[in-house]
Parts: structure tokens; sequence; C-alpha cells
């Protein structure tokens, strides 16, 4: 049986080819054909014959859809609530982690960081629960700090509604987010913080730099780089944000819609009203939102101070 051979020269080019094939169908051919999809009017149940070129008129039906905007606007409000709390608690967090030791430090690490590898779905439902009404352990535990001096005209005089009142159900999603993701940013910066060299320190302690001196001037300028890709991070995950919004709210974006994220509504508007050209179409007007997020992060992170 004669072999195949391969010429040293071609060899790199063939142990590419599985990869290009599998991202052609699995990468290029999706995004392709979502394109093609935001220019059309298609029902899948009617079969690829029946697209109906619309040009762009998908594009300007989501401009002018408000259920579109109000989608959008809880996602920033979402994605607000819950990320800049993450990096506001995660920055102190990992500076607490570096100063201890490292047995404690891999405990501590592997604790912050559990959420974040555990099912999403499977902690929607888990919060699902602890904010119940009836059941609950959060309206338990208010239930019984009322019981206590001073605080029962602070705290609600009934259990708290979070799932279905529109004023409480925002704040609640944007709990879980965090709980969910603030560990993942620690370990993020907690990487970032071993990079810094120690002589830097040593060097503003001979100088006499105080303790908020060295973590304005030394740390908060070593972490630039990694702020710069949490913050991206943030910004790409709240723009897809899905699961937590879609299990607490049954999938239907809660009362007043006020927990149906951009994410929620596309799904919608593509499996529930098989209007798969506007949902391509909207799809693409937050990709190029997420573009510009982006850039403003990069002009703001990304350059070194002179």
């Amino acid at each position: 049986m004669s072999r195949l051979r391969i010429r040293p020269q071609h060899a790199p080019y063939v142990l590419l080819v599985p990869f290009l094939v599998l991202f052609a169908v699995f990468g290029l051919f999706p995004l392709l054909f979502s394109l093609w999809l935001a220019l059309n009017r298609w029902e899948p149940t009617s079969g690829l014959a029946a697209m109906e070129w619309v040009g762009l008129d998908n594009f300007a039906f989501a401009l002018k859809d408000a259920w579109f905007w109000k989608s959008l606007g809880n996602t920033v409000w979402l994605g607000v609530a819950s990320a800049l709390p993450q990096h506001l608690v995660a920055l102190p967090l990992a500076c607490g982690l570096q100063a201890l030791g490292q047995r404690w430090r891999n405990a501590l690490m592997g604790a912050y960081f559990l959420p974040y590898i555990t099912s999403t779905v499977a902690i929607a439902i888990l919060f699902s629960a602890l904010f119940s009404t009836d059941y609950g352990l959060i309206n338990s535990g208010l239930a019984t700090l009322r019981q206590l001096p001073g605080l029962g005209l602070l705290l609600p005089a009934q259990a708290i509604d979070w799932l279905n009142d529109p004023d409480r159900l925002r704040p609640a999603i944007a709990l879980v987010v965090f709980w969910r993701y603030v560990g993942f940013h620690t370990v993020l910066y907690l990487a970032a913080l071993q990079t810094i060299p120690k002589d830097l320190y040593e060097a503003a302690m001979m100088d006499g730099a105080g303790r908020w001196q060295r973590f304005l001037h030394i740390t908060l300028p070593g972490l630039r780089s990694m702020m710069l890709f949490g913050f991206t991070l943030s910004v790409v995950g709240s723009l897809q944000l899905f699961e937590e919004p879609f299990v607490l709210t049954n999938g239907r974006g809660g009362n007043d819609q006020a927990g149906m994220s951009s994410a929620v509504y596309l799904y919608r508007l593509a499996f529930d009203f098989n209007d798969f050209g506007a949902a391509a179409a909207m799809s693409w007007l937050l990709f190029a939102i997420l573009a510009a997020a982006t850039a403003a992060l990069h002009r703001a992170f990304g350059k070194e101070r002179a």
C-alpha cells in the first residue's frame, strides 16, 4: 500500500485544513447567512425558496421598534448595574488575595471562581428559588431582620415580590450576574497583580510613598491592560446576556418587560414570532453598538500615558 507523502513546505497548510473547514462551516457561513437574512424576510417553516428580498427594511423596522429600544435600555441598565460593581469589588479582593499566603490564596481563588464555571441555568434556577415570595431565603432573611430593633422601619413591611415587580426584577437579575462574574474578574486582576515587578514597590517605599500612593501610581497603571480586557469582556457579556433573564422571567421578560434583555428579545422575535430577518438585522445593529463601545474602551484604557 502506497503512502501519501506530503512535502515539508506543504505540511503546515495541510494541518490547517481541518480548522479552516470547521471555521467555514461553524463561523464564516453563519456570519454571512445572518447578513443575508437581515436583507430578507423569511419564515423558516416555508423553506429557503420563500425568502423575500426587502433590502434595508428590516433595519428600518428595528430602528423604529419600541421593544428593541426597550430591550436595549434594559441591557444597558443591567450591564452597568452588574458590571461596574464587579470591577469595583474584584479589584480590592484581588489586592487582598495578593497579600495572603499561597495556600490561602489558592483556596479562595477556587471559591471565588466556582460560580463562573457553574451552569448558568442552574444558577438562575437557584436564585429564582432564593427570590421566591413564599419560601425564598432572601425574603426569609429580611423577615428576620425586621424583628431587630431599629431595622423594622428601614425594611419593607411585606415580602418583596422580586420576580414580578418591574422595579425589583432588574436589580435581582443584576445581582445574579454580579455574583457569577465577580470571582472571574478577581482572578484576572490577581493574575495581573503578580506581573507587576516588586522592585517598583520597594523603590516607592524607600522614597516614602504611602500605601495609597503606591496603589495609585504603581498598581493602577500596571493593571491598565487587564482593566481594558475585563471591561471589554463585561461589555460583550452584557450585550449577550440571555440565560439569567430568560430563566428568571420564564422566557417572557417579566412584567412590563423589565427583564427583557436584547438577547432575549432577539430570541423571541426569531423563534416565537418567526421573524428571522428582523432578528438578524437587530443582531447586526447590536454588533455595531458593541464595536463602538469597544473602540471607546480602547480609547480610554488602551493608550499609555506619557
